[in-house]
């Protein structure tokens, strides 16, 4: 049997000494209780570790932690559909889909024009021009635009696929980009 060739699951069992950044919720976790497998033949030990804030597993083999950490933070006062697509960004992410993350981050900055009011059905360059001509953009920014954009084409239009180093830039560009326009002016405005 093939499951029984990888190692054989153990009950839980106390745990100390681990700290991660937990891929669902995004704490960094000290978890308590976890499972672990004893080594066997060529396939490694493996752990399951319990998240001790969402209660969520986790599980590790070697260095690889399946889902993935988190990248980029929460931004808040977004509007719902910014809002499904940057944290479905960020959750490609935990997986290894890069290239997805990346897709999805050029998406948003059609999602947020169209919020903020451009028409749709139009091309991604009538986009991004509507976000620097209507003030969208802090100084600066379109350098991160067109970084996101060029990133974005290139997802899109070549063969290679985008590493984790691309997708957390993008990602990081994107947040920046969120706060300015929500989080910063609904902060203010609270205060």
């Amino acid at each position: 049997m093939q499951f029984m060739q990888m190692g054989t699951w153990y009950q839980t069992g106390d745990v100390k000494g681990v700290s991660y950044s937990c891929g669902y919720c995004g704490t960094l976790t000290s978890p308590s209780r976890g499972y672990t497998t004893i080594e066997h033949g060529h396939h490694p030990a493996g752990k399951i570790y319990i998240c001790a804030n969402c209660r969520k597993p986790t599980y590790f083999c070697g260095d690889i932690q399946t889902p993935g950490p988190l990248v980029g933070n929460p931004v808040k006062h977004l509007p719902e559909n910014v809002e499904h697509m940057y944290e479905e960004a960020r959750a490609c992410i935990t997986v290894g889909a890069y290239t997805s993350a990346v897709l999805a981050c050029r998406k948003i900055l059609m999602n947020v024009a169209v919020q903020e009011g451009a028409e749709g059905d139009k091309s991604f360059q009538y986009y991004v021009d509507y976000l620097e001509s209507n003030n969208y953009l802090p100084p600066k920014g379109k350098t991160w635009v067109d970084k996101i954009r060029q990133k974005g084409n290139e997802a899109t239009h070549e063969i290679n696929p985008m590493s984790l180093e691309d997708a957390r830039q993008i990602i990081g560009f994107t947040e920046l980009l969120l706060r300015f326009i929500y989080e910063f002016p609904a902060t203010v405005q609270e205060n």
